[in-house]
Order: structure tokens, then C-alpha cells, then sequence
């Protein structure tokens, strides 16, 4: 696998939240940050940094929360990721996809996406517009 650009990828819920925090001291060459609820799939700069990023790259996001809050749409980005080629890394839980991941990576994946999925769920149910 070639060595490419590290791409960062920040999200926040609302316009008042801070982005310079989920990276702070991880180096990327760039990055794309959305203002956007986690439970919309069509964010703008989810789609740029999709349209962007090329084989060898490798994806920098804070946390699997921060990327997708349904368990099916973070697979479905890790998966179609890892098969262009490109590493996903998430710097919360420490762990890197590439695409050849070992069971226990796709367990943790799975626990972890799901544990973000129910966090979304709690949210919707107490504030219905986040």
C-alpha cells in the first residue's frame, strides 16, 4: 500500500461545539469538518472528504462516533474505505482498519459502533432534534 496524505475528518452537532479539540496534536495534512448532526449520512464534508481521499490515504477521525452514529453506516464507511485502499484510524479507541482486519478489530468495530448507535438513540429520545 502506498504511503498518501493523512486526512482528517471532524464532526460536531452543532455551530457552538468545539472542532480544534478531536484532533489537537494528531498530525493531518488536511482536514474537512462538519457542523452536522451524526445521524444525517449526507454531510457535506463527509461527501468532499470521500471524493477526496485516494489509495494510500488514511482517514483520522477522533472517535467512531464523530464518523457515523448508525452501526450500518460505520461499517458501511469502513468497508468502503479500506477497500480503495485507505486506512481508517480512530484515535479514541486506537485502532486502524485497513481492510485485511483481524476478527477481533471487526468485534470491537461492531461493540463499539453499536455502543455509539444506542448513545444516538438515548440522545433522540431525550433531545429529538440533536
Amino acid at each position: 500500500m502506498a504511503h498518501g496524505q493523512r486526512i482528517g475528518y471532524i464532526r460536531v452537532s452543532t455551530d457552538d461545539q468545539n472542532t480544534e479539540r478531536q484532533l489537537d496534536g494528531v498530525p493531518v495534512d488536511k482536514t474537512f469538518t462538519d457542523k452536522a448532526s451524526g445521524k444525517d449520512r449526507e454531510r457535506p464534508q463527509l461527501t468532499a472528504l470521500l471524493d477526496y481521499v485516494r489509495d494510500g490515504d488514511t482517514v483520522v477521525v477522533h472517535s467512531m462516533d464523530r464518523l457515523a452514529r448508525s452501526l450500518d453506516d460505520l461499517r458501511q464507511l469502513v468497508r468502503g474505505l479500506t477497500e480503495q485502499q485507505i486506512k481508517v484510524e480512530f484515535v479514541k479507541e486506537g485502532l486502524t482498519f485497513i481492510g485485511d482486519d483481524t476478527p477481533m478489530a471487526n468485534l470491537l468495530l461492531t461493540m463499539m459502533g453499536a455502543v455509539a448507535e444506542f448513545e444516538r438513540a438515548l440522545l433522540g429520545t431525550l433531545h429529538p432534534s440533536t
